[in-house]
């Protein structure tokens, strides 16, 4: 067993970093984007892509409840890859009661061991899923459909990065709890009241982690990690398409608690079939006190009805806009807006899907241009830029879902189609086709077509009588419906000033004049909340104080001073 004392002091410079990098919200992360050799060694690239390939139509073993009911010893996998290959890995199913039970008797000496350990051990878990980056980035891209390049990102070093700002936040909410204090009272000419008080951090229970099919990680490590460092054990049910990140992740975890002497049931996985899905099972259940959720509305409303025994955290849809009132170059606006559309074919919570345009046209720093003119130039930015087949490959990966590719195919009929959806060829996998964006145009008034979320590479360009209405329709879609992101142009700081006042009101990020190499889609750990927990999306934000603050509780306990 290794020494928590030298992992402690081997974290606490990292820690220091994290800490000051949220207070102060720049850019800093201990975690290389750039899938290189230089940062990762010349090899890992090759290395990773092998122990991914070596977990292919092999049983995938991880820690998990010793005894149980039926489903003990059971193995299920029905992971697909997008890209055509076979995966054929297989999971050890385990009974929910198991799982609960295992869950349960791991958290008093996870509990005691203090927040300056649990951090330390946190931060190892996710040094050590840093060196499994290329790994972690196959695996993602042949479950969730992404493109190498934005797996790699996403599911690494991004999706790390979310977790260590979720233990620096927690770690900040456990720091302000002192561990004792001496409480005097004066008595006027009599001795003072003296007691001696402690205050211990108590985790809430144990919680349940339900990933998604597109962002395993990168929307998992925020709950794992807040959850985990606050002293609960974790249980991280992932979508039956997208296991392997997770299992990755639950591997790397369960091999650094034991290896410090913890157990390792800590954290878990409980995998499930589409046919036989035990989530709803398992979050309803009277042990599990926290729940995070990022998905669908039906479940999410489901969740919140039901699941009364927990505090929920949240993400679920939304409908996205950008508002256009005028800008200097448009050229540059259209290419920002294209690569927003096309990045993993719209299957991104942050990507847009109304873009709201004035009926009469907009000025730009050329003269004056028609609602269809600009609607032109956006359609031209997006077939030049997937021109490359390859570069349109990487861009767009692939539609794992069978029902965001019906949705697609049936959205032709909800507007005017002004760029038609492509099925093309991949040029790497030949046996399966990428699909294009398709783009309508539609009144604001005809709200049933595009004021609800249509996830997948669909969107609208939404003609408004203009700012007047474009500002109200953008009220009226965040109110009712939800939203993660909005983005404005404008050359007008009024309209600009405007916009933030109703981004304020409304509860939503907003961004303005995007027309370099910052997308409304990104979202920087230590820097940008991810949703604002203000609007019907999202209940919650990654990550600020109250996603970490209420994952514990302080109980403390007096005694008189003898």
């Amino acid at each position: 067993m290794q020494s928590t004392k030298s992992l402690v002091a081997k974290h606490q410079e990292t820690l220091e970093q994290a800490c000051e990098a949220v207070l102060k919200r720049g850019h800093w992360s201990p975690y290389p984007e750039v899938p290189s050799g230089k940062y990762y060694g010349e090899t890992a690239n090759a290395d990773g892509k092998l122990a991914f390939e070596a977990v292919l139509n092999q049983r995938f073993e991880l820690s998990g409840p010793e005894t149980g009911a039926d489903t003990e010893g059971t193995f299920i996998g029905e992971e697909c890859s997008p890209y055509g290959i076979e995966l054929g890995i297989n999971y050890q199913q385990h009974d929910v009661d198991s799982l609960i039970s295992s869950a349960g008797a791991a958290l008093a000496g996870w509990r005691n061991a203090g927040a300056e350990v649990r951090t330390a051990v946190c931060l190892e878990i996710l040094e050590r899923l840093n060196r499994r980056s290329f790994e972690i980035g196959y695996g993602t891209m042949h479950t969730t459909g992404q493109g190498f390049a934005m797996a790699f990102q996403a599911a690494g070093p991004h999706a790390q990065d979310r977790g260590l700002e979720a233990v620096a936040q927690a770690w900040l909410a456990m720091e302000q709890v002192p561990s004792g204090s001496v409480w005097h009272k004066p008595q006027g000419k009599h001795e003072p009241f003296v007691m001696r008080k402690r205050y211990h951090v108590v985790p809430r229970g144990i919680s349940l982690v339900i990933a998604c099919s597109t962002f395993p990680t990168w929307n998992t490590y925020p709950g794992l990690f807040a959850s985990l460092v606050t002293g609960n054990p974790v249980i991280i049910k992932p979508h039956p398409q997208a296991v392997l990140p997770v299992a990755i992740t639950v591997q790397t975890a369960q091999q650094v608690l034991q290896e410090f002497g913890f157990d390792p049931n800590l954290v878990m996985m409980a995998v499930d079939s589409a046919a036989n899905p035990i989530t709803q099972k398992l979050a309803l259940h009277c042990a599990i006190r926290l729940i995070d959720y990022t998905g669908g509305n039906s479940f999410a409303d489901w969740l919140t009805g039901n699941a009364h025994q927990a505090r929920l955290f949240i993400e679920k849809a939304g409908v996205n806009s950008v508002l256009i009132d005028s800008v200097d170059q448009v050229d540059r606006v259209c290419q920002n807006l294209a690569f927003s559309l096309c990045l993993y074919s719209g299957q991104m919570c942050t990507t847009p899907q109304a873009i709201l345009i004035p009926r009469d046209g907009i000025d730009t720093g050329n003269g004056r241009i028609s609602f269809y003119q600009l609607a032109d130039a956006i359609t031209s930015a997006i077939e030049k830029l997937l021109s490359d087949p390859d570069r349109a490959a990487m861009i767009l990966g692939m539609i794992p879902s069978g029902t965001t590719v019906a949705r697609l195919q049936q959205a032709v009929n909800l507007g005017r189609v002004v760029l038609e959806s492509k099925c093309l060829p991949h040029p790497e996998f030949s046996a399966v086709s990428y699909r294009t964006p398709l783009i309508l145009a539609v009144e604001g008034e005809e709200r049933q077509q595009w004021m609800q979320e249509r996830f997948g590479p669909i969107a609208f360009l939404v003609a408004t009588d203009g700012l007047e209405q474009s500002l109200s329709l953008v009220e009226e879609a965040i109110s009712s419906k939800g939203a993660i992101t909005l983005s404005v142009y404008s050359t007008d700081e009024e309209v600009l000033e405007r916009a933030e006042q109703v981004a304020i009101e409304r509860g939503v990020a907003l961004s303005c004049n995007l027309d370099s190499g910052v997308y409304v889609n990104q979202s920087a750990a230590f820097s940008d909340y991810h949703a604002t927990g203000n609007n019907p999306a999202a209940n919650t934000s990654l990550t600020d104080m109250a996603f970490v603050a209420d994952r514990f509780a302080v109980v403390q306990s007096r005694r008189h001073e003898v």
